[in-house]
């Protein structure tokens, strides 16, 4: 091993992928020959990203390869797999290395000078360099145990000269060189490789696009049972999106961008089943129309009254649901809607998480200058929506409803709702997003 890269939270500099493999995204898109200089122009492109802080990475990139042992045979594999072909110095009177050293010049390798305040609010990741060597080549081999387009000629060494990059030079350049690849060539990935894809992109810090932007998935069907959202979901995230004393995009718009809003680790069309779920949920139970009113209006703090629009509670819902099965017809054609079993064993915990709420929440109203809603009136609403139409989707109001009022929490009642949650199967952040911030100092 040759230099030590010096480890920074990517996802604070760059919107996307940054040095050798961000310049062989460059060069694979690129139309047209492309010779060195075209090569040295696409460079300099990628060393002006993060406002020319790109052109650290660059060079370090380009320095860990030089001063490795990595053989030229298997630099030129990585090389052309990763571009596509785009760019083979060698048809043009040099090697990878040759290529390398004309970068090295107008790129040395250097350490970072002081990082703007605004960046440096993210701290720089902790890495056990060997263990990420190990995790690194684990995937490379995960992918040529599939062989097919990983490994299919002209390119049969691939895995291996990836791995000696990993294991020669440096696991985070080998990491996005091998994910380039993937992309490149079209390479798909299960759902569970790329779930351990994410936890390395999370342990780099990497910009979250890196990892996803053009990475095909074979992703597991729709299935509303299935909680792999970290944060809120359903008709509580779709409220959270209104929320506000107005908005200068008409619901329509702001609907259709919730039903397509599947985070990065889910199967396309979840946020459109889920959120399904939940308005057919309170469609086919006896939740009287006002009911949903007043919980639609405490969770959206009123900044779409549905009632002023024209809508009752089940009109609107009835529209939501619209909006759901028209993008699953597009993203996921095969989906029957269905309904999952409530959680009817756990009315009673959220029963007594919302009793517990009655004290913070006497006295506080949703917006109280404009269609104001007592907030004792909505644990009610809120309590007939738990014992009626679904556990879940109640605890899930009551979280909203007390983060629209900044209700204080104790360290004690604040732990309750993360343990509910956690029996609810919701993501990591649902919580804490809403209610951390709550938490009064002892």
């Amino acid at each position: 091993m040759g230099m030590a890269r010096q480890r920074e939270a990517y996802g604070a500099f760059y919107e996307g992928d940054f040095g050798l493999s961000a310049l062989a995204a460059r060069l694979h898109a690129s139309t047209g020959p492309v010779d060195p200089p075209t090569a040295l122009g696409l460079a300099a492109d990628v060393a002006g990203l993060g406002d020319g802080e790109g052109a650290v990475e660059l060079g370090t990139d380009v320095r860990l390869l030089l001063e490795s042992a990595v053989p030229d045979e298997a630099l030129r594999t990585v090389w052309r797999a990763a571009t596509g072909g785009r760019f083979d110095p060698a048809e043009h009177g040099t090697d990878v290395r040759g290529w390398l050293r004309r970068l090295a010049e107008r790129y040395p390798a250097r350490v970072r000078e002081a990082v703007p305040r605004h960046w440096s609010l993210l701290p720089p990741p902790v890495i056990d360099e060997a263990e990420l060597r190990a995790d690194v080549v684990a995937e490379i081999r995960a992918s040529a145990a599939e062989g097919g387009a990983f490994t299919d000629l002209p390119f049969a060494g691939l895995p291996g000269a990836l791995e000696a990059i990993a294991e020669e030079a440096d696991a985070d350049l080998a990491l996005r060189l091998y994910l380039r690849v993937l992309k490149t060539r079209r390479v798909t990935v299960g759902k569970p490789q790329f779930d351990r894809l994410a936890a390395l992109d999370e342990r780099l810090a990497y910009p979250g696009p890196l990892l996803y932007d053009d990475l095909a998935v074979r992703w597991p069907p729709v299935d509303p049972a299935r909680r792999d959202a970290e944060g809120d979901f359903g008709l509580t995230e779709l409220a959270f999106r209104f929320a506000g004393p107005w908005h200068e995009d008409v619901p329509r718009q702001v609907l259709e961008r919730a039903v397509a809003a599947d985070e990065a680790g889910q199967t396309p069309g979840s946020a459109a089943a889920a959120l399904l779920q939940d308005a057919l949920r309170l469609l086919e139970s006896p939740v009287p129309s006002g009911t949903i009113v007043t919980v639609w209006g405490a969770a959206s703090e009123q900044g779409y009254d549905i009632e002023r629009a024209g809508l009752d509670g089940r009109a609107w819902l009835r529209a939501v649901a619209a909006a759901c099965r028209d993008h699953l017809a597009l993203v996921a054609p095969g989906y029957e809607p269905r309904t999952v079993p409530v959680r009817a064993e756990l009315a009673g915990a959220v029963l007594d998480v919302l009793g517990e709420s009655a004290p913070g929440l006497a006295g506080r109203t949703v917006s109280p200058h404009a269609h104001p809603l007592p907030a004792p009136v909505v644990a009610e609403a809120v309590a007939r929506v738990v014992t009626e139409a679904d556990p879940d989707l109640g605890f899930r109001l009551l979280v909203r409803l007390l983060a629209v009022l900044a209700v204080p929490l104790t360290e004690e009642r604040y732990a309750r709702f993360r343990t509910l949650a956690e029996r609810f199967g919701h993501g990591t952040w649902h919580v804490s997003e809403a209610l951390e911030l709550l938490v009064r100092q002892e």
